[in-house]
C-alpha cells in the first residue's frame, strides 16, 4: 500500500518511513499542511497519516480540503496527548481513525493495516489469476492450495501488478508505488524483486505469470500464466 505522512517533526517522520518502509509500505514524506496537500491531490495514496498542528495547512484543513474534493484515501490522524476534543473534531472532519501522541510504532502499524482493510478502494479481499490467488489483507499468497512465502516488498510487487494485471507496468510505476517517488538508488532494485517473486509464483510451478516486455517494463498475465 502507498501511505503519505504528513508530518513536520522531522524525525518522527523520517522514522516513521523507514519503519513503514520495513513492512513493505511505499512512503512519501510531507513537512507541511500545504505541500501534504498538494502531494494527496497530485498522487493517489491508500493511506494518509496527518497530524494536526502543521505550519501552512493544519491537519483538519487538509482533511477537510480532501474530503470536499472527493479523496478517498483512508486518513489517520495524529492527535494530542489526551486531547479529547481534537480526536472528536478529527473525526468530525472526515478522518477515519486517530492515534494519540506519544504512540506506539506497532499499533500505528496495526491501525494502518486495518485502516486499509476499510477503506481505500474498497477492493476485492482475494484476488484470483487462474490458480494464483493473492489476498491483500491477510498478506497471503497461493498457487493451486500451496502457500507461498513472500518477502514485505515481494509481496508488495506482486499486489500492485495483480492491481494491473494484464497491463504492462513501466518499472518507474512500481519504483514509485512500491518504494516511493523520491527514491533515487538503483532502479535494477525492481528488476531483482521482480526474479525474486518469479522464482517462487512462477518457477516451481512450471508457469509464466509474470512476463517482462523489453523496454516496456512487467506484465502480470490475467489467467495467471
Amino acid at each position: 500500500m502507498r501511505v503519505l505522512v504528513v508530518e513536520d517533526e522531522r524525525r518522527l517522520a523520517v522514522a516513521l518511513q523507514r519503519g513503514l518502509q520495513s513492512e513493505g509500505f511505499s512512503v512519501d514524506v510531507a513537512h507541511d499542511g500545504t505541500q501534504g496537500l498538494w502531494m494527496a491531490t497530485e498522487h493517489d495514496y491508500d493511506l494518509i497519516v496527518l497530524d494536526i498542528m502543521l505550519p501552512g495547512l493544519n491537519g483538519y484543513r487538509v482533511c477537510a480540503k480532501l474530503r470536499a474534493a472527493g479523496n478517498e484515501s483512508g486518513i489517520l490522524m495524529l492527535t494530542a496527548k489526551d486531547g479529547e476534543y481534537d480526536e472528536a473534531e478529527a473525526l468530525d472532519t472526515g478522518a477515519d481513525d486517530f492515534l494519540s501522541k506519544p504512540f506506539s510504532y506497532l499499533v500505528l502499524v496495526a491501525r494502518l493495516r486495518a485502516l486499509g482493510r476499510r477503506t481505500g478502494r474498497r477492493r476485492p479481499q482475494v484476488m484470483r489469476f487462474g490458480d494464483l490467488l493473492l489476498d491483500p489483507a491477510r498478506h497471503s499468497c497461493s498457487r493451486g492450495g500451496t502457500e507461498i512465502r513472500l518477502t514485505a516488498r515481494e509481496f508488495a510487487v506482486l499486489e500492485y501488478l495483480a492491481r494491473r494485471a494484464g497491463e504492462v507496468v513501466p518499472k518507474r510505476d512500481i519504483l514509485e508505488q512500491v518504494w516511493d517517488s523520491a527514491f533515487d538508488g538503483d532502479p535494477n532494485v525492481v528488476e531483482v524483486h521482480v526474479s525474486a517473486v518469479r522464482r517462487k509464483i512462477d518457477a516451481p510451478f512450471g508457469r509464466a505469470a509474470v512476463e517482462t516486455v523489453r523496454g516496456a517494463g512487467y506484465r502480470l498475465a490475467a489467467d495467471g500464466g
